[in-house]
């Protein structure tokens, strides 16, 4: 095992099976209060806990060693994940064994205890009246004592590793209640002369059905919970094992692990890439829907990107690997839907608070209630005590209170990913699903992304009537124009730049490195290229830089805006020479995007730093009523600020660094996942394909999930808000009917299975209107 400290890890605790499991768990990490451990290093850990998942993800400044100890304090065995993929495979296997061994444990218990049941319900005997009676009920209360232990041991020994850390469980309850019922049935055996003759009614079948039903439903809920993990279990069944290594010997297949940053490795037709890499010799097309959602397979040639877990077609290339097996964008992803299924949700807070206090409170009002069934109720009072006492304890098992919140999340953040979605954390989530204004960047989120130079306009050189010579001088000034104006934008991360870049390499220019260059966030750039000043951007920027002879090309510009080009001005030395019309075209799926929005009730609105023209033109092309153009970052930022303070609910989509502050103001920051890594890093949401599509089923989904969220906190509330009551015998005065142990039981395994079951009804909701 490796310990050491890091970041950020994840620990497997096969043991938890409840709320209160999870509210002590992370207490222990809140107050980490074991011996030498100090408390400022406690301030910086921070553990979330995902009970559906089995497992906790720790971020903090805090060994492996201290945070398997700090699980074990109040309790619980845990293990290091250091490879998820392993792990998940271990994890699948272990269920698969635990399945079958419940289902078999609640084969024996329900095999012996329906039977029994059967017998007092037809007319047998139940009570202890006789010496034959006594034998043949203690003959079967050591048969039921051997499967108490058998059947029940795994819940005896929960027990047993909570009361060491001074706590109880689900355990806890389930044994007090079980136990409770075998010891008094076996004290009425053995000493039948210490009871009243009317209350020597023995009650074996209700220990073992107990334990029947609470197994059979544990192992129905396993079953169930294997679908929810289905979305990470396909992203890990995307990782190569093996890749074909180029090496001095020649081709070699090796596991991906002995592959080193730097290996060039051979992809053959149909294969799929083993880690993130370069393209160094060859071409192909690659389906990367799988990462993107995006069906259509993606041309890839020298030069190009490919992602860990995409498949070839039919070509063969030779790639450099770029990345670790860690580090590549498939690992990345799976990191962050692990992490968002083990988030919190405000939601959830309640029932976090409830279950800290909810066993040692169930025991509470279990021992109250018998009590004041043994002192007031009718006759016979010990028996009357006895099924109350039961019947609380395992009613009020907390599995569906703790399973309500982490279930749904898991399943929403798993279908989101099938659909090309991030979710950061579950809080996100929520937030979503109250959004009322969607607030849309322009430039690759509406369009593209990807513009291309469509004219370029130079002062004094727009006759038409110019000679033949006059046309090729003209053509030599735009080309030397490109070649300064490409040289510059080399260093601009801002989309516009490579519509510039690719003009040059189309007339096949040698760009040189600038001798000075400087980005003005929101207006554009400066600096010197070959000793010439240049200023390349918006009017904002020319009116910061005083540049001059900017008023004779305004009919041009405001032509070329009309027709959606976005108009960026060139000045050499102080005086515009130029303005480079761009046009980025609008995604194919963005109008219907919008119109899907709209149908959902969301206001949207189109905020760009670009020329009103230009903003206006794409807006009425996608069917946007509201634009806000011209706009610098922070500007951007102080509108979603502004819309937040009116009442919205604000989500902000963008891609580009000058998005970021809007997407870290807005509640909803979404970023499309072909932008720049700043955007992602600030972003709530990120979507793995450029398709705005999905954004309308984003949100559906939101709504879903909380939809799916109340519905089972309201069940799980409901069940033990009226069950305990119930089981404590309110009804005994309108009906004279004690709510039986082993309706408790079955009713408390149905309960968590209730609950899976719904959570998994959001793998299939249709989201699309």
């Amino acid at each position: 095992m490796i310990m050491k400290n890091i970041n950020s890890m994840t620990l497997y605790v096969p043991q938890m099976n409840c709320a209160s499991c999870v509210a002590k768990i992370e207490g222990a990490f809140e107050k980490l209060s074991l011996p030498g451990v100090d408390t400022k290093v406690a301030a910086r850990v921070a553990a979330r806990v995902n009970l559906a998942d089995k497992q906790v993800q720790i971020q903090g400044d805090i060994s492996s060693e201290l945070a398997i100890a700090t699980v074990a304090s109040v309790g619980y065995d845990s293990e290091l994940v250091l490879d998820a993929k392993l792990a998940s495979e271990n994890k699948i296997e272990a269920e698969r064994v635990e399945y079958r061994t419940r289902i078999i444990q609640s084969m024996f218990g329900l095999g012996l205890g329906v039977p029994m049941m059967l017998w007092g319900l037809l007319g047998g005997e139940m009570m202890v009246n006789n010496p034959s009676q006594q034998l043949a009920w203690g003959a079967m209360g050591i048969i039921t004592f051997i499967l108490l232990v058998t059947t029940g041991g795994h819940f005896y020994k929960g027990m047993w590793r909570a009361l060491k850390a001074r706590s109880a469980n689900m355990d806890t309850l389930i044994v007090l209640g079980t136990t409770t019922a075998w010891t008094y049935s076996m004290l009425v055996v053995i000493m039948p002369s210490w009871f009243p003759p009317e209350t020597r009614h023995v009650y074996f079948e209700a220990s073992v059905m107990i334990l029947g039903l609470i197994n059979l439903g544990h192992a129905l809920e396993l079953r169930a919970k294997g679908k929810t993990s289905e979305a990470v279990q396909r992203l890990l069944g995307l990782q190569a094992t093996t890749a074909i290594r180029i090496s001095e010997n020649g081709d070699e297949e090796v596991e991906i692990a002995l592959i080193q940053v730097g290996d060039m490795l051979r992809l053959q037709p149909g294969s799929r890439v083993a880690l993130d890499g370069k393209v160094l010799n060859g071409d192909s097309n690659l389906n990367e829907s799988m990462l993107t959602g995006e069906p259509i397979p993606v041309s890839k040639s020298v030069g190009d990107t490919l992602s860990a877990g995409t498949v070839n077609g039919n070509g063969s290339i030779i790639y450099r690997v770029t990345a670790g097996l860690t580090d590549t964008r498939l690992s990345k992803i799976i990191e962050l839907v692990q992490q968002a299924q083990t988030s919190k949700m405000p939601i959830g807070r309640l029932t976090d608070k409830i279950s800290a206090y909810f066993v040692p409170v169930v025991v509470i009002i279990a021992l109250a209630a018998s009590m004041v069934w043994y002192l007031a109720g009718p006759a016979p009072q010990i028996s009357h005590a006895l099924i109350v006492l039961t019947s609380v304890l395992i009613i009020a098992c907390p599995c569906a209170l703790g399973l309500a919140t982490p279930m749904s999340i898991m399943v929403s953040v798993g279908r989101a990913a099938q659909m090309g979605v991030l979710i950061k954390n579950g809080e996100a989530l929520q937030t979503a699903s109250k959004v009322t204004t969607v607030v849309l960047d322009k430039t690759g989120t509406i369009t593209a992304g990807k513009p291309s130079v469509t004219d370029i306009r130079l002062l004094d050189c727009d006759d038409q009537s110019a000679s033949a010579s006059e046309s090729e001088n003209k053509a030599s000034v735009s080309e030397k124009l490109i070649f300064l104006v490409a040289s510059l934008e080399q260093h601009s991360e801002h989309p516009l730049a490579q519509a510039m870049l690719d003009a040059a390499k189309t007339r096949d220019l040698n760009l040189v490195e600038p001798e000075r260059f400087n980005n003005i966030q929101g207006k554009g750039i400066v600096g010197m290229v070959s000793g010439v000043e240049l200023a390349i951007g918006n009017m904002s920027l020319m009116t910061m830089e005083n540049i001059s002879g900017v008023d004779a090309l305004q009919d041009e510009v405001q032509t070329l805006a009309l027709l959606g080009n976005t108009p960026v001005y060139v000045a050499q030395e102080g005086r515009l020479v130029a303005v480079i019309a761009i046009s980025d075209p609008v995604k194919s799926d963005a109008k219907e995007a919008i119109a899907a929005l709209k149908r959902a009730g969301k206001r949207v609105i189109l905020l760009s730093g670009d020329k009103q023209e230009t903003v206006q033109a794409v807006a009425d092309e996608v069917g946007i009523d509201e634009v806000i153009a011209g706009v610098l970052p922070e500007q951007k930022q102080a509108k979603i600020i502004e819309l937040k303070e009116s009442g919205e609910v604000v989500a902000m989509v963008g891609d580009g660094i000058n998005d970021a502050p809007a997407l870290m103001s807005a509640d909803v920051g979404i970023a499309m996942g072909d932008g720049t890594e700043v955007a992602i890093e600030s972003a709530d949401l990120t979507f793995l394909t450029g398709r705005l599509s999905v954004l309308a089923d984003t949100f559906a989904l939101a709504n879903a999930s909380m939809r799916n969220i109340k519905q089972n906190l309201f069940g799980a509330f409901i069940y033990n808000s009226l069950g305990i009551p119930v089981a404590a015998g309110v009804l005994f005065p309108l009906t004279g009917i004690l709510l039986s142990p082993v309706i408790a039981g079955a009713a408390m395994a149905l309960s968590s299975l209730t609950v899976v079951t719904n959570a998994n009804r959001l793998r299939h909701v249709k989201l699309t209107r």
